[in-house]
């Protein structure tokens, strides 16, 4: 069975929808897409009309675009007043057999969330921290191994019910499964663990539209996660207010034309909009540059502090992605202001932005959960698998076009 996967992340400003198949290990994107969010803001659905409309939208460019719709998604929900807490729970092993199944992983899953979940709580993820059989012997992975007790030790994430079903709601609507749900943070950590120390302590910083979200991890799980109300629409707005242009120009003018780094800048580089009062204002690379920065400046110095109140232990590395992270010489701002941080890079083709990184990381992060309960997994069935490859269709070519003819003279003679 091949295993194809869709995330779809909630953001700010976009709804990002990633199909991905995972072969010998490695994603590969079939779609990529994205849509205003219109009916949500901040992750939240305030407009169920409008936000089904988007939803709409891009399921059918989905489905345009690989050829099926894609009815079964993961989805990434608001980390606002997100709670994590040390579990443990164990499950007997069956005599008869003495190995332990998946059943048994899935069960001990269960007992570490059992009569644990607060009633105005959603269960987000069981993160394993430690296997451990018949009390003494602790393993990777318990799969196959013998033994008559399983206990885990896990961390166990919640969130409030409003952060999940007001999107399930508008999914169902729209006959769309939710497989699981996740926060943006897990996605954008499975992004870029292969990149990061897996066995120390850092940081994961998503800088969004409206918010930017910093998660701390501690050896690869999710330790904490707080939201700031900042993010790359800030920008735009300095922009449109300093020189009196519509926000589609500052943000072309954001993205574009400055840069985060001044000293990069050319006074000589200029552009020139209609302003609010009709009227043509003249805009260099270098005095855009320095109202930019002047707002980076302050969501990377708010994301510092942010970090020192999450933890007070030394962070060994700091990984920082979204879509405003994408602005020319972002990288040099964020190595004249950090001494352990690097900027996130999307690298699998077809999704090569970094306002990806949470959707494209979720299916890597679905990927595992799979893995470690030693399940098989597609969100379409075999004839679908098949009608994607194109197996068992035939192309009609006319005897009387150039191919039929081409055909005809290579097989008559």
């Amino acid at each position: 069975m091949r295993k194809i996967i869709a995330s779809l992340d909630i953001g700010d400003a976009w709804i990002k929808l990633v199909v991905g198949e995972i072969v010998r290990n490695k994603l590969n994107i079939l779609a990529c897409l994205d849509v205003p969010a219109r009916g949500i803001k901040k992750g939240y659905v305030v407009n169920a009309e409008s936000a089904i409309e988007a939803l709409t939208e891009i399921f059918n460019q989905a489905e345009e675009t690989i050829g099926i719709r894609p009815t079964k998604v993961v989805v990434s929900v608001p980390s606002n007043d997100m709670e994590c807490f040390l579990s443990e729970g164990s499950v007997s092993i069956s005599p008869d057999t003495g190995v332990i199944s998946k059943e048994d992983v899935d069960e001990v899953f269960k007992a570490c969330t059992h009569n644990k979940i607060e009633d105005n709580k959603e269960l987000v993820t069981v993160l394993p921290t430690r296997y451990t059989v018949n009390d003494v012997d602790v393993v990777e992975n318990p799969l196959g191994v013998s033994g008559l007790k399983l206990t885990l030790k896990a961390i166990v994430v919640t969130v409030p019910k409003k952060n999940v079903n007001g999107i399930i709601k508008c999914l169902e609507k729209i006959n769309i499964e939710v497989i699981d749900i996740a926060l943006g943070s897990l996605g954008d950590f499975f992004e870029f663990k292969d990149k990061i120390n897996i066995d120390g302590l850092g940081a994961v910083v998503n800088i969004g539209a409206f918010k930017t979200e910093v998660a701390i991890f501690n050896k690869g799980n999710l330790t904490s996660c707080e939201v700031v109300d900042i993010g790359g629409d800030n920008i735009d707005y300095d922009l449109s207010y300093v020189y009196k242009i519509n926000r589609r120009d500052s943000m072309y003018l954001k993205e574009c034309i400055a840069l985060a780094d001044k000293n990069l800048a050319q006074p000589t580089e200029s552009i020139i909009f209609d302003n609010r009062n009709g009227e043509k204002v003249k805009i260099n690379q270098f005095d855009a540059s320095e109202v930019v920065i002047s707002r980076l400046e302050e969501i990377l110095n708010l994301v510092k502090k942010q970090i020192n109140l999450l933890t007070k232990k030394q962070i060994s590395y700091i990984i920082i992605t979204g879509g405003t992270t994408e602005m020319g010489e972002f990288k040099s701002l964020v190595d004249s202001m950090f001494n352990n941080a690097t900027v996130g890079e999307v690298l699998e083709i077809g999704a090569r932005h970094n306002k990806y990184s949470t959707a494209v990381g979720l299916i890597k992060y679905y990927d595992r959960k799979l893995k470690l309960s030693n399940k098989e997994f597609s969100i379409y069935n075999i004839e679908e698998q098949e009608d994607l490859s194109g197996l068992h269709k035939k192309v009609n070519i006319s005897e009387d076009s150039v191919l039929g003819k081409l055909f005809r003279y290579f097989f008559d003679n």
